[in-house]
């Protein structure tokens, strides 16, 4: 089977798209993957082949983190991204679709992707690491945090939905009149199979999802490339427990009052800090007690840790969560509040922590609860639950399965 993968984000949206894409290599298929420039350092790694997809996404970043997760830029920067980069997304697309079976669509490019399958007669998958089939069960995770009525649930899975749309469908037209060969797609598709890669054990699939909607588990890194530094294994063994801190792919808030008030507000705990795409504050010397963390393996360094802070990003949830490690979050854009306040509401995490509200006593009542010891028994519990989910074995034996009953039809029609 050859596959053409598609996705559009940043590191945490494109990193479990990678592990897909390796668990499909080494089950014998020929997979291509088209993503984002500076988040497709795993691939290189895992030898997965793949292409920078035209644009790179830490600008928008920038303005989403520096506005607050406001709706109103995220629509800004979606209609940016789509005027600028929609055609080039599709010749790249199409060049690499040629000759496949199947496309699988996934992030900001799943209308790319669902265009392109449509011009070469091929079936199309979406896939993601957030939940965006409409429920009745909870609201869109693209809506700002509630409380919100519970008949606005559906709804907004809809619109949020349409919302994307509108902003590529003008460019997306255009590409598909002049490069595909297409008429104009008049609304979102909507019958697309979908396979997930978040955990049933953290969010199950809602009752009311179609049956070709699957939630797989998280799609993580292989066992074989889990290994960590020499030197920071070592230290880690010499060490208690540390608190980790890393805000992934984030950018554009205030390094020092973020990092500096955490640092002030866990004491002298031993402390992993990660800049990340963030970076440190210039002229800025780390306490004896915190060490800077290079980049290496969520899988296999948060077994190790006590307590891990972040953005709330999928990836680094299902991390921490399969890792059986309490968590405090700091969500600043798109799903991010989403898995926080489930977190929350799991009783595996301290209330989430905002940006707007940021002082000492505010973070130590987050801590403690984060740290408190039935926290931290729900938190393994949790762990041990996700411990025996194979997202990514569950997604290639699914798309298997999908690829065998179409051909089956096929043959049969004709």
């Amino acid at each position: 089977m050859r596959v053409m993968m598609v996705t559009y984000g940043t590191e945490g949206d494109t990193r479990p798209q990678v592990m897909l894409a390796s668990g499909l290599l080494d089950a014998g298929h020929q997979v291509t993957l088209l993503g984002e420039q500076q988040a497709l350092a795993t691939a290189a790694q895992l030898g997965v082949p793949h292409t920078a997809l035209a644009g790179a996404i830490d600008g928008e970043v920038d303005a989403l983190v520096g506005q607050g997760n406001s709706l109103r830029a995220a629509s800004r920067g979606l209609a940016r991204m789509a005027r600028r980069l929609s055609a080039a997304w599709v010749e790249q697309a199409d060049a690499a679709a040629a000759g496949c079976d199947v496309v699988l669509a996934g992030g900001l490019a799943a209308f790319i992707g669902i265009s392109v399958a449509q011009r070469h007669r091929i079936p199309v998958v979406g896939t993601g690491t957030v939940p965006v089939t409409p429920t009745g069960d909870f609201p869109s995770t693209f809506l700002p945090p509630g409380p919100w009525p519970r008949w606005i649930n559906r709804p907004s899975h809809v619109l949020a939905t349409r919302q994307i749309w509108r902003q590529f469908r003008r460019p997306l037209d255009d590409a598909r009149a002049t490069q595909l060969g297409l008429p104009p797609q008049r609304r979102p598709p909507t019958d697309t199979p979908f396979l997930y890669g978040f955990s049933p054990s953290l969010l199950p699939a809602p009752a009311d999802w179609p049956h070709n909607h699957v939630v797989c588990g998280q799609w993580r890194l292989p066992g074989s490339a889990q290994a960590l530094p020499a030197e920071l294994q070592h230290w880690l063994d010499t060490h208690p427990a540390p608190v980790f801190i890393g805000f992934g792919s984030m950018r554009g808030f205030d390094r020092e009052r973020v990092f500096g008030g955490l640092i002030d507000a866990l004491g002298p705990r031993p402390i992993l800090l990660s800049p990340g795409w963030a970076g440190l504050a210039e002229n800025w010397t780390p306490p004896p007690h915190v060490r800077i963390c290079p980049p290496v393996p969520h899988e296999a360094l948060f077994p190790h840790c006590a307590l891990v802070i972040h953005h709330g990003g999928s990836g680094t949830t299902h991390s921490a969560s399969r890792a059986g490690v309490p968590q405090l979050v700091l969500p600043m854009v798109a799903d991010q509040p989403f898995w926080a306040q489930r977190l929350f509401q799991r009783g595996v995490a301290g209330p989430p922590l905002s940006l707007q509200c940021f002082e000492r006593p505010a973070l130590q009542r987050a801590i403690a609860i984060a740290s408190d010891a039935d926290t931290v028994a729900r938190a393994r519990e949790l762990g041990q639950a996700m411990a025996a989910e194979d997202g990514v074995a569950t997604a290639v034996a699914t798309l298997e399965c999908w690829l065998a009953q179409d051909a089956q039809s096929g043959a049969k029609s004709s």
